[in-house]
């Protein structure tokens, strides 16, 4: 009678070209490990820098209070306001079938890559007092963008927008259309199918989404103080307050990016299990 490796019969050939495949080839782990201390090592640079001894000091400030308050209140309505319009626009992208459609997810995408303070710009000749709507805004019911709080909100929204589009439509691309379909043949609307079966089926891709744009919306630097500005108590959010700090007080700037650093790891690891899942 031949005799056989019971273990290696015992145990699936898949399963074995899988336990394969984990040995990283060197080629790979190399350049792997050079680019996450490429990523790692600045922020614990920053750490190592930090002024611990004085720091519940100057954590206390109100400058820095303020700033980090105004921070998360600006990022939260920017987050919300994507989300009401974003959504809609994932949902226009991935299922309606509309000339042009190509086109307009490349201009939904283009504040990725558009520079921040070109994007500042361009809210300015918008929205500005001489801007195609700001002017009709000023002069029909007072109301001015620029500089002031609702404008921080509007540059977080305009920059951060694209990250929650393009999550939600990527979800709702994956997402099984057969359920729809059968609540529709029960008879639901499209707007009830709406909110009671896509909306449902997306929730994690619209998490994620939100995550993405609220942290992108908190670390927003170059179109907020281009079209906001810098005022103290009313623009000057964490990053334009690191900003200011770095011209003067270094120890000061490093605190406030240890506490942008520390609120944004915080929010993500908090979150990424909701929306992350491992094979």
């Amino acid at each position: 009678m031949p005799v056989t490796d019971t273990t290696e019969a015992a145990v699936p050939a898949p399963r074995r070209r899988r336990a394969g495949n984990r040995r990283v080839p060197t080629a790979l782990l190399v350049p792997a490990l050079l680019g996450l201390t490429f990523l790692v090592l600045p922020l614990l640079g920053l750490l190592a820098r930090a002024p611990w001894t004085t720091l519940p000091q100057r954590l206390t400030e109100p400058g820095v209070l303020t700033a980090l308050r105004l921070s998360l209140q600006t990022a939260t309505l920017a987050t919300l306001v994507c989300v009401t319009l974003g959504v809609p626009l994932a949902w226009l992208l991935a299922r309606a079938e509309f000339p042009g459609r190509r086109l307009v997810r490349a201009l939904v995408t283009v504040p990725l890559v558009l520079p921040p303070v070109v994007g500042g710009v361009a809210l300015l000749l918008v929205f500005g007092r001489r801007g195609l709507l700001g002017e009709w805004l000023d002069t029909t019911f007072g109301l001015t963008l620029p500089f002031t709080t609702t404008g921080v909100v509007l540059a977080e929204a305009f920059v951060a927008m694209p990250f929650l589009v393009i999550a939600v439509e990527g979800a709702l691309r994956g997402a099984d259309t057969r359920y729809e379909e059968a609540a529709a043949t029960l008879g639901a609307g499209r707007w009830t199918t709406f909110t009671h079966v896509t909306l449902p089926l997306v929730v994690p891709g619209i998490a994620a989404g939100a995550v993405l744009c609220w942290a992108r919306a908190l670390g927003e630097f170059g179109a907020t103080i281009t079209f906001a500005g810098n005022y103290p108590g009313r623009t000057q959010t964490m990053p334009l307050a690191v900003y200011l700090a770095l011209e003067t007080d270094l120890q000061a700037a490093i605190v406030l990016s240890l506490v942008l650093l520390t609120v944004s790891v915080a929010i993500l690891a908090g979150l990424r299990d909701r929306w992350i899942t491992s094979p």
